[in-house]
C-alpha cells in the first residue's frame, strides 16, 4: 500500500507527498497537464519544444543544471500526448534546492531570442536524427493521420512539420507559457524520507507567491467512430517489409482498459506469447513482432507492428496477425495462459513501487487521472479480468472497420 498525503496551495498547485524512509534521496516531480494535444494544429511539437526550453534556464537561474548538479542532484523529462513532466532526484539535505530552481522557472522563465534560436535548433536536429533519416522514422507521422481524422493524437509529439518549429516566434512561445505552464494547471509530488508538515512549508514558500492564471478550457474533438478499413502503403528506403496494424481502443479511464492491456501482454509479452511463438518461432512468418497499447488519456490505439521475413507477403503477414486475433476472440484458452500475463504484469508494477521515482511519476499520473491513491487499486483492477472478459473486449476491438493498415515497402 502506498500511502499518500495530499494538499493544495491556493495558487492551485497540487502536491502529493509520499513518505518512503527506505532512501536517502528523495524524488520531486513536477507534471504540467500539458501535452501535443493542447497545440495548434497551424503550430505543432511546442510542448516538446517546452520540454527543451525549460532547461535554458530562468531569469534569476541562468544555468538551471549547474546549482543542482553542485548539490548532488539529477534531472530530466519528458513530453507526450497528453501531459509534459519534470523531475529531479536529489538527497535530502538538498531537496529545498529543487523547490527552488522548478519555482522559479514556473514564475519567471528567460526567454531570449538566443535561447529560443538553440533549443529550435536542437528539437530540429532530432525531427531530422530520430523521424525524417532513420529507417522507419516517419512511421507514426503516417499512422496517426491514417487513424485519426479530428483528434489531435493525429499529430505525433514531435510536431507535424519541421517548418512550425522553424516558424516559432518568441511572441508564440510566450503565449504558449502563460496558458499551460502555471501552479493551477501542475502537480508537485514528492517521494523520499520527508514529512508532510516539511513538504507544505517549501510548497508555500518557494511555490505560494506565484499567482494562478487563466487556462484554456480544454476542447478537444472527440474522434468519430471509424467505420471502415483504411489503407495506406508506402515505399521507403528500408531493408525490411514491415506490416503496422492500429485499432481505436478506449480511453485510460474506461472500465475495459486493463483488459485491452492484458490482450496486448498475452499476444506478445514475451518468448512465450502467442504472436511470438506462432508467427516468429513456429512459422517464420516474422523476424520480430509486437503487440501493445499506446495508454493514451483520451481514446488511444492498440498497435501490432510486424518485420516480415523476404519470403513472406504482405497477404500472407496480414492474414496470420488476423488468424491470432480471431483465436483470442472466438476461443477458449488456458486460464493459465490468463495468470501468466497477470502476474508477469503485478511483478513489474510491485518492482516499479521499489523505484521512488518511479514511484513519484506514477503518482502524479493517477492525480492526473482523477485520485493519487488509486495507485492501489492498479493490480486488483488487472487481476478482476476474466476470459469472457477478453474475449468481449477483444471481439469488439478486432474489428476490419476499426482498423487502419500501414504497408511499409522495403524499395528493391
Amino acid at each position: 500500500m502506498v500511502e499518500v498525503e495530499k494538499f493544495c496551495l491556493e495558487n492551485g498547485l497540487r502536491v502529493v507527498v509520499h513518505n518512503d524512509n527506505s532512501t536517502p534521496i528523495v524524488s520531486f516531480n513536477l507534471l504540467y497537464n500539458v501535452g501535443s494535444k493542447d497545440e495548434d494544429p497551424e503550430h505543432t511539437g511546442f510542448a516538446h519544444l517546452f520540454e527543451h526550453l525549460m532547461f535554458g534556464g530562468s531569469i534569476n537561474i541562468p544555468k538551471f543544471d549547474d546549482p543542482l548538479e553542485r548539490t548532488g542532484g539529477e534531472n530530466n523529462a519528458f513530453t507526450n500526448n497528453d501531459f509534459t513532466n519534470y523531475y529531479i532526484t536529489i538527497p535530502k539535505e538538498n531537496l529545498e534546492t529543487a523547490f527552488w530552481l522548478e519555482s522559479d522557472r514556473m514564475l519567471n522563465l528567460a526567454f531570449s531570442r538566443k535561447s529560443l534560436s538553440v533549443q529550435k535548433n536542437v528539437v530540429l536536429e532530432e525531427f531530422n536524427q530520430r523521424y525524417l533519416n532513420k529507417p522507419y522514422g516517419d512511421v507514426w507521422h503516417l499512422l496517426r493521420p491514417l487513424a485519426y481524422k479530428v483528434h489531435p493524437y493525429k499529430w505525433p509529439t514531435i510536431g507535424i512539420e519541421p517548418q512550425h518549429i522553424k516558424n516559432a516566434t518568441l511572441t508564440d512561445v510566450k503565449d504558449f507559457f502563460y496558458k499551460h505552464y502555471a501552479p493551477n494547471n501542475a502537480i508537485l509530488t514528492i517521494t523520499g524520507p520527508v514529512t508532510t508538515k516539511e513538504i507544505l512549508e517549501y510548497s508555500k514558500k518557494w511555490f505560494g507567491e506565484i499567482e494562478k492564471r487563466p487556462i484554456p478550457i480544454r476542447q478537444i474533438p472527440k474522434e468519430p467512430r471509424q467505420t471502415e478499413p483504411r489503407i495506406l502503403e508506402v515505399e521507403r528506403d528500408v531493408p525490411f517489409d514491415s506490416i503496422f496494424k492500429v485499432y481505436h481502443m478506449c480511453d485510460r479511464k474506461h472500465a475495459d482498459f486493463h483488459t485491452t492491456d492484458l490482450i496486448s501482454d498475452i499476444l506478445s509479452n514475451g518468448k512465450s506469447s502467442r504472436l511470438y511463438n506462432k508467427l516468429v518461432q513456429e512459422q517464420n512468418i516474422f523476424s520480430e513482432i509486437n503487440a501493445y497499447i499506446t495508454g493514451d488519456i483520451d481514446e488511444g490505439l492498440f498497435v501490432i507492428t510486424g518485420r516480415l521475413y523476404e519470403k513472406t507477403s504482405f497477404q500472407v503477414a496480414e492474414s496470420t496477425i488476423n488468424e491470432e486475433l480471431d483465436q483470442i476472440k472466438n476461443k477458449s484458452f488456458d486460464n493459465y495462459e490468463l495468470e501468466k500475463v497477470k502476474n508477469q504484469f503485478e511483478s513489474n508494477y510491485k518492482f516499479g513501487e521499489v523505484n521512488p521515482l518511479e514511484k513519484a511519476m506514477n503518482l502524479a499520473f493517477h492525480e492526473l487521472l482523477g485520485k493519487a491513491e488509486d495507485i492501489n487499486l492498479e493490480v486488483e483492477k488487472y487481476r478482476e479480468v476474466t476470459q469472457e472478459k477478453i474475449k468481449e473486449v477483444a471481439s469488439t476491438l478486432f474489428s476490419d472497420n476499426n482498423c487502419s493498415t500501414l504497408f511499409y515497402k522495403a524499395k528493391k
